[in-house]
């Protein structure tokens, strides 16, 4: 019995010798974990052993604090390995835990997109700039800016929502139910702009001159509201045709698709045009450089010419004279039921075509005698000119009337007046030509050495007329 009792005191000896072996191990061993020094503004009631977190679980502690020389907090943490090492840009955020307590913050560590293979990592004993660290705001310091009049107003103004809210707790609940993901948004919202303060600086300045601008447009933007308010109304008067434009836009959309197909076809097939056209576009721009002058010139011309056109008032320009044209085309090509007034009332005429096809028939019966009466045009030019011929005509050709003056001279024998008068008869009728009822066309004149002006048998055959007749020459 004494053996075994001396047996079970040294194993206990033995068990609290290595109980204090394992603790002095925990206690005063060297560490080999993950660790990295974060810099703050300030600790904000940070204390060694409060826990670091992502993403809500814990991943290590705070294992030192201490002040730099300008008066910011280095907090020392160590992270778990399965958590290390931790990425460049990595955020850190000190939160509350709880309103209760003093030792209740916490270090929130905010990851960076990406992973490791796109991210560089911070070493073993590295740092966070206080550029990426966020510090937690106590309401002490938001009170301690406000001096007492401040405080009790907003001491009221609890006071006063208190009763604003009493017997209202679960709709305000629920309210606030509600705005917890507004307020997450918003936290989001203002880390992101916070992120990059040059460039939210730059959207700011930028957001002033524009503002700035607008408001020396006042009035132009006041006249631009106006004229849009405007147009809205009348679009809301026309708003039956409006909804019959909307009904008719799919219809017209498709036909505006299949032009748009087709055009693009009829485009492949002007492309050898436009490139035929490349040489002689060079070759225009001269002309063009000299068509600009005259396109200046030709102003005053088109400003007449677009009066011409049209001019207010009634039938006193172009426009109106078109208007005409339906009665002017009737008379001239219609055929129809015409009648005609003389004065005494209208009479019937009967059916009968327009002025046009009845003058076309007109002037294609008269082509034969135009035809006929064309070769004596000479001779009517010459009596025109200098009434060296007879200057009448008719079907046996041309004629005068004459009468004979008998004196001491005759005219035509040159006959002195002691002549005997029977020879003086006998020298007259040997002067006069009878029996020429077909005289040619110009036969009142000698006949050319040439024979130019002598007509040719078919001619005279189709003239019906003979070269006997000619009034020239001897007397046969």
């Amino acid at each position: 019995m004494r053996s075994v009792g001396l047996v079970g005191r040294l194993a206990a000896v033995g068990a609290v010798v290595a109980a204090i072996v394992v603790v002095a191990v925990l206690l005063f061993g060297s560490s080999d974990s993950y660790t990295v020094k974060v810099h703050f503004i300030n600790a904000s009631q940070l204390v060694k052993g409060n826990q670091v977190e992502i993403a809500g679980t814990p991943v290590g502690t705070v294992d030192d604090i201490n002040v730099t020389k300008d008066g910011q907090a280095v907090v020392t943490i160590s992270v778990q390995d399965d958590s290390a090492p931790l990425r460049q840009g990595t955020r850190a955020v000190i939160r509350q835990a709880s309103l209760s307590g003093i030792a209740n913050r916490y270090v929130d560590l905010e990851m960076p997109p990406g992973d490791d293979s796109n991210t560089e990592k911070i070493d073993d004993g590295g740092e966070i700039g206080i550029d990426r660290t966020t510090t937690a705001v106590d309401l002490d310091q938001v009170f301690a800016v406000f001096d007492p009049s401040t405080r009790k107003s907003v001491q009221d103004f609890f006071k006063g929502s208190a009763a604003e809210f009493k017997g209202k707790e679960e709709q305000q609940r629920i309210a606030y139910h509600y705005l917890n993901p507004a307020l997450s948004t918003s936290s989001h919202l203002f880390n992101e702009l916070n992120r990059d303060n040059p460039l939210l600086s730059h959207f700011l300045v930028d957001s002033s001159k524009l503002v700035t601008a607008l408001a020396e447009k006042r009035d132009d933007l006041t006249n631009l509201i106006s004229n849009a308010n405007t147009t809205t109304r009348a679009l809301g008067d026309e708003k039956i045709a409006l909804a019959e434009s909307i009904a008719r836009l799919p219809d017209f959309m498709r036909q505006a698709n299949t032009t748009f197909v087709d055009l693009r076809s009829a485009l492949d097939d002007v492309d050898p045009l436009v490139d035929a056209s490349k040489p002689v576009a060079k070759k225009l721009v001269p002309f063009l450089n000299e068509l600009r002058p005259l396109a200046n010139d030709a102003r005053p011309t088109v400003r007449d010419l677009s009066r011409i056109v049209y001019q207010p008032g009634p039938d006193n320009d172009l426009n109106d004279l078109q208007k005409t044209f339906p009665p002017l085309k009737s008379a001239a090509l219609d055929t129809k039921n015409r009648s005609i007034d003389f004065g005494t009332g209208p009479k019937s005429v009967g059916r009968v075509r327009g002025s046009f096809p009845e003058s076309a028939e007109a002037l294609k019966d008269s082509a034969p005698v135009i035809g006929f009466g064309r070769p004596y045009t000479v001779d009517f030019d010459g009596w025109a000119d200098d009434f060296s011929t007879t200057g009448s005509y008719d079907a046996l050709g041309g004629f005068s009337r004459t009468f004979n003056v008998f004196n001491a001279f005759d005219a035509l024998s040159n006959t002195a007046s002691f002549v005997p008068l029977d020879q003086r008869f006998a020298n007259l009728t040997k002067t006069v030509r009878a029996g020429q009822y077909k005289r040619c066309p110009g036969a009142s004149e000698e006949p050319a050495p040439d024979g130019s002006n002598v007509w040719s048998p078919e001619e005279m055959k189709a003239m019906d007329c003979e070269e006997s007749g000619r009034a020239t020459g001897p007397i046969k």
